[in-house]
């Protein structure tokens, strides 16, 4: 419809607030702040002038006003001005005829030297990786692998192992043993199968509740309410939807209130000063294990000797890249693959004499009698989707003891 003549058409190009459909086209750090009041508050004043804008305003002076200047301007003929035109066009024209000639002279064009970049300091560049020990380059097109940084972020986790060491507490806690604490394991592992919840959930629930136990006494009714508030912090640090907590007070069969959960909660962050970012095993192992390229049987068998690592109190003190290192050479030897390649060593940072202590003691382990009350890890590692590893004989000391030589 053509719009009258003078009339400028009502329809405007600014959207609406109340829009809901370009609501989600805007980005909140793009939007400009207004510079009016908000409704009801008081409105803005200066003090003082904007000198930023002083040229923008008059000040007057009621004393006295300065008179304008009248600028005098030269009266110049008509000729001494073409004269003047055709002297510059004549010297442009020079130049431009000699530059010309420099140019047709001297054809040689100058090389322009490279700008050379600013060298970054050691703690900011990327880490020098051996050709034979590169185990990222093959994601490099995939960023969920962060092939860049892979390196960097295990050897990050790795460093802040040494701020989450933790003693045998057992000693000071009066009112528990390491039978109780394993029996809080076996029943936390058979809550992540029946949430159907990440391994890494698991092991940090497991660490929480350790670091805990190491830092407050604790009486044995209490226990069960410390894993489960445990589990479900670490389920909120790991899960995508992790469990409302009406799901841990049913899995505890109503044994405890909302609301000691939540006071449970609350104890448990201010003892850890709410830095849960604790490493588990889990994570090494599958970076570990990546350096052998084992396959997924090889690292169920690892992963089972590391989950039934939890529940025994001697493992506590071991830390979570050592622990991983040594049940990854448990399994690979296991399944006739080699023992500790120095593609382990040097993502792992340990060679055989480190590992051979807690090899041993995982060995030990192993073939000791299995615990009928404890029998939910076994169970769940017999099953066809496990590859049945926990049917699997242990290999025999004699021949792990080949490896770590």
């Amino acid at each position: 419809m053509p719009f009258s003549r003078g009339k400028k058409p009502t329809t405007s190009k600014i959207p609406k607030l109340n829009n809901k459909g370009l609501e989600n086209q805007l980005d909140g750090p793009q939007t400009k702040r207004s510079s009016s009041s908000p409704k009801g508050a008081p409105k803005k004043r200066t003090a003082f002038v904007d000198i930023t804008n002083a040229h923008k305003i008059e000040l007057s002076n009621p004393i006295k006003k300065k008179e304008p200047i009248k600028k005098v301007q030269k009266k110049t003929s008509v000729l001494g001005k073409n004269d003047a035109n055709l002297r510059k066009q004549a010297e442009v024209s020079s130049e431009q005829e000699s530059e010309e000639l420099k140019n047709v002279e001297s054809p040689v064009e100058k090389q322009e030297e490279p700008c050379s970049e600013p060298s970054l300091p050691k703690r900011l560049q990327a880490p020098q990786i051996p050709p034979e020990f590169d185990i990222d380059s093959e994601h490099v097109s995939d960023a969920t692998h962060a092939p860049e940084y892979a390196k960097e972020i295990f050897d990050y986790l790795k460093n802040r192992e040494e701020k989450f060491v933790l003693n045998d507490f057992m000693p000071d806690q009066p009112n528990l043993n390491s039978n109780m604490r394993a029996i809080l394991v076996d029943w936390l592992v058979e809550v992540q199968e029946n949430f159907e919840l990440n391994h890494e959930t698991l092991y940090l629930a497991v660490k929480i509740t350790d670091h805990y136990l190491a830092t407050s006494q604790t009486k044995r009714e209490a226990l069960q309410l410390i894993g489960s508030t445990a589990m479900l912090i670490a389920s909120k640090f790991e899960e995508r939807a992790p469990p409302c907590l009406d799901d841990f007070l049913y899995i505890c069969d109503d044994a405890y209130k909302r609301s000691q959960l939540n006071a449970m909660e609350i104890c448990i962050l201010q003892a850890l000063n709410f830095d849960i970012n604790i490493p588990v095993p889990y994570r090494f192992l599958r970076r570990y294990a990546k350096c052998v390229n084992a396959g997924m049987d090889t690292l169920t068998l690892a992963r089972f000797i590391c989950e039934l690592s939890l529940m025994e109190m001697q493992f506590v003190p071991v830390r979570a890249s050592l622990l991983a290192s040594a049940c990854l050479l448990i399994a690979l030897v296991t399944k006739d693959l080699g023992g500790w390649t120095p593609c382990l060593q040097f993502h792992s940072g340990y060679n055989v004499e480190d590992l051979l202590p807690v090899v041993r003691n995982l060995h030990q382990m192993l073939t000791g009698p299995p615990d009928s009350k404890l029998a939910i890890i076994r169970s769940k590692y017999a099953h066809k989707v496990f590859f049945e590893v926990a049917l699997i004989p242990t290999v025999s000391l004699e021949k792990l003891e080949g490896f770590l030589k």
